[in-house]
């Protein structure tokens, strides 16, 4: 049973802490194409999740990493949805413009928006689904381009997209019973050992489940794609047990001009003119949707106020007329 004492409605907050996910995870995201050319992607990950095990060493020490059978089966499943999101967008890395890819992939902002109204029961108005909807017309302007250059693969980043979209649902659960730090130390022991259990059983068959010792230069960009890849992706767990899934899901269009400018300063990549419009309306929706976040919570400030004022009832009028509400 969800213990809800343990969330926190901060819609706010969780809002500015999702705008710095965006601003972040492109730089791990740099890190992961570079290496994707020549580093086996379970290599990749082994390091992303080792270094998000080391980064939550206090709160694993701490708390001895206790955890009741449920939670840890749920952070196990989590954890899964986790590695195959991002296993499935750094090879659309190798194929796709970097902007191009983290761009499609935000179909899953609108599916976390649906799933959080229809499994958690989260209130999502008009406004917001027509922002959405705004913010998914660009999204298919962006896929039109890459689909037309590379085919079939422009749809990896769709698979990604749903893939975390349950990933930030699962995380909403988890953070309003568990502590974030904890579970992402659990998730980063969990992640680990399972990529290890993947290069043992296929590791001789298939090139990217091998796990190789890496030079130098590899050694420090894949250092970079765990030390932010985990700090980013705390902030995320943090900014889920703020705020609503629906709320925050239209917000992470933000990372969408800062992978773009990362695309072009290390990879001289530019969206077309087609995509660069479906960016820019990906964007405009969400900012509408952070416009729309603080009016609601000035309006519920002002409703909560006025609910702790004592009501004085006056006596019907015999004279008035009495007519439905407008």
């Amino acid at each position: 049973m969800v213990q809800q004492g343990k969330s926190i409605d901060r819609p706010l907050l969780g809002v500015l802490l999702t705008i710095c996910f965006g601003m972040i995870i492109p730089f791990s995201d740099v890190f992961a194409k570079i290496l994707m050319g020549s580093v086996p992607l379970v290599t990749i990950l082994l390091a992303r999740f080792t270094g998000q095990a080391l980064m939550s060493a206090p709160a694993l020490l701490r708390n001895g990493m206790k955890m009741s059978g449920r939670l840890w089966m749920l952070t196990g499943f989590r954890t899964a949805l986790q590695l195959y999101s991002l296993g499935l967008i750094y090879i659309a890395f190798r194929y796709i413009p970097l902007a191009d890819a983290i761009a499609i992939g935000f179909i899953s902002p609108f599916l976390l928006m649906l799933m959080g109204k229809f499994f958690l029961g989260e209130q999502v108005g008009p406004r917001r689904i027509s922002a959405c909807g705004v913010g998914f017309i660009g999204t298919m302007m962006v896929i039109q381009p890459s689909f037309s250059e590379v085919g079939v693969v422009a749809l990896i980043p769709l698979a990604s997209a749903f893939t975390f979209a349950l990933y930030s649902l699962t995380t909403r659960q988890l953070v309003r019973e568990g502590d974030p730090a904890l579970i992402q130390g659990i998730s980063g022991v969990q992640g680990a050992a399972m990529m290890v259990l993947v290069a043992l059983v296929a590791g001789s068959s298939f090139e990217d489940a091998r796990i190789v010792v890496p030079s130098v230069d590899e050694a420090w960009l894949l250092f970079g794609i765990a030390f932010v890849g985990s700090f980013a992706h705390m902030l995320m767990t943090w900014a889920l047990r703020l705020a609503p899934a629906a709320t925050l899901a239209p917000v992470q269009y933000a990372e969408i001009p800062f992978a773009t400018l990362m695309g072009w300063l290390f990879f001289a990549e530019f969206p077309n003119d087609v995509a660069a419009m479906g960016m820019m309306l990906i964007v405009g929706a969400g900012l509408y949707i952070v416009y729309r976040e603080r009016v609601v919570a000035r309006q519920k400030a002002v409703e909560a106020a006025q609910g702790a004022q004592p009501v004085q009832v006056t006596p019907p009028d015999p004279q008035a007329a009495t007519t439905p509400a407008g």
